[in-house]
This record gives C-alpha cells, sequence and structure tokens, in this order.
C-alpha cells in the first residue's frame, strides 16, 4: 500500500507518495524500525531508574545500616555519584559519537553501565557504592549523549515529532520499575533488599544492546562520512520497504545530503566554535544551556532525590507510605509524561513550555505555603495536601519538561553540532544536578521550606526565558527546523523543488543567489 505522508504543522512534504502503510504496525520496515527505536529509549529507562531508585533505597533500613552513619554531606555526594561521573563524559562522548557513530557510543555505554550495576551489587560500605554509581554516570553519559540523535534521524518523517518527544518521557517507566522493586523488598530483611535493586540498574543497558542488532546506523552520520550509497540503502530499507526511488527516499535523502554540505559552506569555523559562528548558532547555544539548567531548577530536583526526607518534614514518616507514595507519584509522572509528548506534536512546544511553567509556579508557591503552614502550626491537613499538590506540581512538569528536555535541543540543532550540542546540554543538566544534589540536603537540614523560595524565584524567571527565546518547530523535518534559526540560507534545494511539486506555494523565503551552494 502507498501512503501518501502527512504529518501536523507546515506538511510541506505532503504531496510525495511512500511506499509504506499507513499503519506502522502493518509495515514490515516501520515496524522493524519502530521496535528498535523503542528499545534504544532503554537510556531514558535507565537514567529514570537511578532517579527513582535512591528515594527507595534510603526508604530501607538495610541500605541505611550498608551506608553507616552519614551526615548531610555524605549523603549528597552518594546521591550525586552518576551526575559527578557523567558530568565530565558527555562531551568526550559527542566526539565518540561523531567520530565511531552513534550505535557504537551507546553499544560503549551501555556495556559500561551493565558492568556497574552487577559490580554495585557485589559492594559493601559507603564509598564503594559511591564509586559504582561515578562509573554508572559515566556509561549512562555515553548511552545518552547518542540514543537520542540516533533515535530522531532514523525516524520516519510522519513520526518523528513523537518519536522524538517520547524519548524522555520513557524516563518514568524505568521510575515505575525501580520504585515497584524497593517497594517489593521494604520486607526482605537482607542486604539483598538494596542489592536486588541495584542488580537490575543492568536490565534497561542490556535491553538497549539487543536494540542495537535491530537499528540502523543514523543515515545522516553515513552522509557526513561519504557513505552516500549506505544512507541511501538504510533511507529506503526503513522508510520505503527497500525502494530506493520511492518519492520521499529520495526527498530526505538529497535533503541530507544537501543541508550537511551547507552547514560545511556555513560554518567555516569547526567544532565548538560553530555555535558562535551565526546568529541561529548563538540563539540554539543559549537554548541548550538554559534548557539544561530549567529541568535541573524548576523544583523537580528537590522533590524527584529527596522525596522521603521532604515527607517526613510534613508528617508522613512510615516508609510503607514513603515508599507507596513514590510508587503512586512515578505512575502519575509516566501517565502526564506520554500526554506531553504526544501533545507536543498537536499543540506546539511553546505553548506547552510556556503553560507548564506558569501551572508549576502556581503549584510550588501553594506547596511552598502549605509547608510552612505545618511546620509553624503542626496542622496534619496541611502536611497531607502537600502531598496531593506535589502530585500536581509534577503534573504540571511532566507535560513539556519532561518530554521537551531532550527532544527540543536535539531537534532544533543541525546534524554537525547535534551529538556536540546534546552533550552540552545534558553536561549542564549533569553538574546542575550534581549541585541540586549536593546542596539541597544540606539547605533543606538548614532552613526546610524556607529553601522553596529558591525554585520559586526561578520558575516566574523562566516564564520570561521561553516566551522570547524558544521558537515553535514542529511539523518540520529536522533540515526544515534550519530555516527556522538560520532563514533562507539553510534551504537546500530539495526544499525549493519540493516547493515546486506543490504549485509554488511560498514555503522557503527566496534564497540568496549569492549564498547557494553548488
Amino acid at each position: 500500500m502507498v501512503a501518501v505522508v502527512t504529518s501536523s504543522g507546515d506538511d510541506d512534504y505532503k504531496g510525495l507518495s511512500n511506499n509504506t502503510n499507513d499503519n506502522w504496525i502493518k509495515d514490515k520496515g516501520l515496524r522493524r524500525l519502530n521496535i528498535g527505536i523503542a528499545l534504544m529509549y532503554a537510556s531514558a529507562a535507565a537514567n529514570g531508574f537511578d532517579g527513582s531508585l535512591m528515594n527507595g533505597l534510603l526508604a530501607l533500613p538495610e541500605f541505611s545500616k550498608n551506608l553507616g552513619d552519614v551526615n548531610a554531606n555524605i549523603l549528597g555526594l552518594i546521591i550525586a555519584g552518576i551526575s559527578l561521573g557523567g558530568t565530565p563524559s558527555f562531551i568526550p562522548a559527542s566526539y565518540f559519537a561523531d567520530h565511531f557513530g552513534r550505535k557504537a557510543s551507546i553499544g560503549i555505554g551501555s556495556l559500561i553501565m551493565v558492568c556497574a550495576a552487577i559490580t554495585q551489587a557485589a559492594t559493601h560500605g559507603r564509598w564503594a557504592f559511591l564509586g559504582t554509581r561515578l562509573m554508572m554516570g559515566i556509561g549512562l553519559a555515553f548511552a545518552q549523549t547518542a540514543a537520542p540523535p540516533l533515535t530522531t534521524e532514523i525516524a520516519h518523517p510522519r513520526h518523528r515529532g513523537v518519536v522524538t518527544a517520547i524519548f524522555q518521557a520513557i524516563w518514568h517507566w524505568g521510575a515505575i520499575v525501580s520504585a515497584a522493586v524497593t517497594f517489593g523488598t521494604l520486607h526482605v530483611y537482607s542486604s539483598w533488599s538494596w542489592r536486588v535493586p541495584c542488580l537490575l540498574q543492568a536490565l534497561f543497558p542490556a535491553i538497549q544492546l539487543v536494540g542495537l542488532t535491530i537499528v540502523p546506523e543514523s543515515p545522516r552520520w553515513l552522509v557526513s562520512k561519504g557513505r552516500n550509497e549506505e544512507a541511501l540503502q538504510v533511507l529506503a530499507r526503513y522508510h520505503a520497504n527497500g525502494d530506493a526511488d520511492d518519492s520521499l527516499v529520495q526527498f530526505e535523502f538529497n535533503e541530507i545530503s544537501e543541508a550537511i554540505e551547507i552547514e560545511k559552506f556555513l560554518n567555516s569555523k569547526t567544532g565548538w566554535l560553530s555555535f558562535i559562528s551565526t546568529k541561529g548558532a548563538r540563539r540554539r547555544l543559549a537554548i541548550c544551556i538554559l534548557v539544561g539548567f530549567m529541568i535541573q531548577w524548576a523544583g523537580n530536583g528537590i522533590v524527584s532525590y529527596y522525596l522521603a526526607p521532604i515527607l517526613k518534614t510534613v508528617g508522613v514518616t512510615d516508609p510503607n507510605q514513603q515508599a507507596g507514595i513514590n510508587l503512586g507519584l512515578q505512575v502519575w509522572n509516566a501517565i502526564c509524561a506520554a500526554g506531553g509528548a504526544l501533545a507536543a506534536e498537536k499543540y506546539g512546544r511553546r505553548p506547552l513550555w510556556l503553560i507548564s511553567t506558569v501551572l508549576m509556579l502556581i503549584f510550588f508557591v501553594i506547596v511552598t505555603a502549605l509547608s510552612a503552614t505545618f511546620a509553624e502550626k503542626q496542622i496534619k491537613a496541611a502536611g497531607s495536601a502537600v502531598v496531593a499538590f506535589l502530585f500536581l506540581f509534577f503534573g504540571s512538569y511532566d507535560i513539556a519538561y519532561t518530554p521537551l528536555s531532550i527532544a527540543y535541543p536535539v531537534e532544533i540543532l543541525p546534524f554537525h553540532l547535534r551529538a556536540k550540542g546534546l552533550s552540552l546540554n545534558l553536561t549542564v543538566v549533569f553538574a546542575t544536578g550534581f549541585f541540586n544534589q549536593y546542596v539541597n540536603p544540606i539547605a533543606l537540614e538548614a532552613i526546610a521550606w524556607k529553601f522553596y523560595f529558591v525554585y520559586i524565584g526561578c520558575l516566574f524567571s523562566f516564564i520570561f526565558i521561553i516566551y522570547f527565546l524558544f521558537p515553535e518547530t514542529k511539523g518540520r523535518t529536522l533540515e526544515e527546523i534550519a530555516l527556522v534559526f538560520d532563514g533562507a540560507e539553510a534551504a537546500t534545494d530539495a526544499h525549493y523543488n519540493l516547493q515546486a511539486v506543490n504549485g509554488g506555494k511560498n514555503m522557503f523565503p527566496l534564497k540568496p543567489e549569492a549564498e547557494q551552494v553548488a
């Protein structure tokens, strides 16, 4: 069955025929591709597993025995171990992914994580545990730097927006597994109560290794290495069931090839200097850095890693109650993040960013007020209300900050900056996360709920940053998004040929003749 390619938004390639079934499940090429992409999401799930793991472990009496009598400084260092290992590893990982390929970087990272999980489950004592968390962070950096670019670069055009947004939304499914496992081992009265959850950190990296046997290498990476024929065959096999002459495949191949040549032409500076070479590149750089900061300093970090201590401050001290709330919160997060991922392609990125931030600000102010009421007057109802509003706060966070935290930086970056830009974004995420995780327990111990005012100030400033800096990108191919930042000079001949096919519709601004690439 020949489908006509459609997507929301501009639908610039809707007139092109494509040798695929409208229902991807019934299409051999798309079915294999999308299953492989789903397995690549395992790096996000692995990251989520850790995010909930420390909440669960801190509620286990046997884990507390393993750590011994630790003060807030050491506890913060242990919790931040993955951030400490990952922060200096992202940028080297981007060079590795650009030179050796996306799949190689994912494979190395996944193997490191498997080894770290097995070793961690066999350790004893706080410092050995910290060492394996550092190792886990390094592996996660290599996998997480390459997996999002790979999934978005191999996805079919009509699926790309959703595929990219869903990636980070899978974070919560890893968190659900972690919360469920630690809840289940709560009544195991031996060291296996915490060793089993630690060992299961190997599950998602192992799934990703299986996925690498299914997915192809990025056709954009292949073109960048001069392997154009291989790139064309990848596009043909997975986007048109082997038809290399398919109209959509030919458009994609020409668009990718020309866009990479234009990137080389427009960016005479190489490497990191390309980020400051043009106005569009500088705007992308600012967004990558700001998104990395925003997703950690929206107030979520203080709850994600310190849920148990926060619950204690509002009167919820029973470990069973804490574990149950943690599990329920992760299920709620997963549902909201999935909804946000689907809404991003339907309603656009900017509306979700703005709505999410405004709602978080409102709910976090309420959480602060209720926490203060409980702390000052010991009103139990106020403490219970904090839990309810934390759920509302996280639901607001999930509709944009979870799905777009990876999707937005990945899609706005051109190929030659994609791995480096994402690695910079993730470096900021882990660096601010490390600071957050290390400082939060000290601040909570010292000033309790008053520390929340820092995050209220951050959320207020984020509204203005999003409004003035973040452009809309929905409904465009990766190469077409360059037009939003770089204007006419980023348009390829494939774009103008498509304009002619669509009856001369003025989809792209006129390209200055002097800037065309032969």
